[in-house]
């Protein structure tokens, strides 16, 4: 009996980079081209506009966002959904599998966080800073304080709830809050979580008992920051061309 010869599927994504079986491999060819995962990372906290996405994302053209978002779509990753009157839009949100990856994109950064190569000034859409809380809160640390957070970034707002060491974060103002952080934007925002900049000196306004404010804040850090090996040492003298020659010739 002959062997059933594999085959690569001319009608899916896997295969299409790499001709490899392998997971990994398999969802780099899902998520793996350009802006793919940053899109998915500002639709974790639920559904979006196609000009909120791009606002949040600067250097992406429109031509390109929309097909990143139409292949996530036939993925299977998000889908379209119009919302009624008395405001109509079209909506992106991620389907229940797109939201799996929650764990994998918060500990992707949590990993690349610890390069001594990251840049933390860099810009940071409000979601992504929101997102930094869940990845890098001291669930130790937190265990025993109950508190529900608002954060107003900008024009957007989101609560977050801590409880038992966990963090859960939704759009918006959704219950009453113990306390409220403001600031103009995510980089200012981090400033204070991350950079331990004083609140005051860089325009984040704080609402509620100042000392719950700070033992939150003490909450959040970067990982620490893993040193890179260093390289071999190079010889003095590199080979010379006449050294890679042919010498039987």
């Amino acid at each position: 009996m002959e062997s059933q010869k594999v085959t690569k599927s001319d009608n899916g994504p896997h295969g299409k980079w790499y001709g490899d079986a392998c997971g990994a491999a398999f969802a780099l060819e899902l998520i793996g081209e350009r802006w793919s995962l940053l899109i998915m990372r500002e639709l974790m906290l639920g559904p979006r506009r196609f000009s909120d996405i791009r606002a949040d994302l600067p250097g992406i053209s429109a031509k390109v966002l929309s097909e990143r978002l139409a292949g996530l779509e036939a993925y299977g990753v998000l889908v379209r959904r119009t919302v009624p009157e008395p405001t109509p839009a079209r909506l992106y949100e991620l389907t229940k599998w797109g939201y799996a990856a929650e764990p994998i994109l918060l500990e992707l950064g949590r990993w690349a966080a610890a390069s001594p190569l990251h840049d933390p000034r860099l810009p940071l859409s409000p979601v992504s800073f929101m997102l930094s809380l869940r990845t890098m809160l001291d669930r130790a640390a937190a265990r025993d304080l109950s508190a529900v957070v608002v954060f107003a970034i900008g024009t957007v707002r989101f609560t977050a709830c801590l409880k038992d060491g966990e963090i859960a974060i939704e759009r918006g103002e959704t219950v009453p809050a113990d306390l409220r952080f403001t600031a103009p934007s995510g980089p200012v925002m981090a400033a204070v979580f991350y950079g331990r900049a004083a609140p005051s000196d860089v325009g984040v306004v704080i609402e509620g008992d100042p000392a719950l404010a700070r033992r939150v804040i003490a909450f959040f850090d970067l990982p620490r920051i893993f040193e890179m090996e260093p390289r071999p040492a190079r010889a003095a003298h590199g080979p010379t061309r006449s050294d890679d020659a042919d010498v039987s010739r």
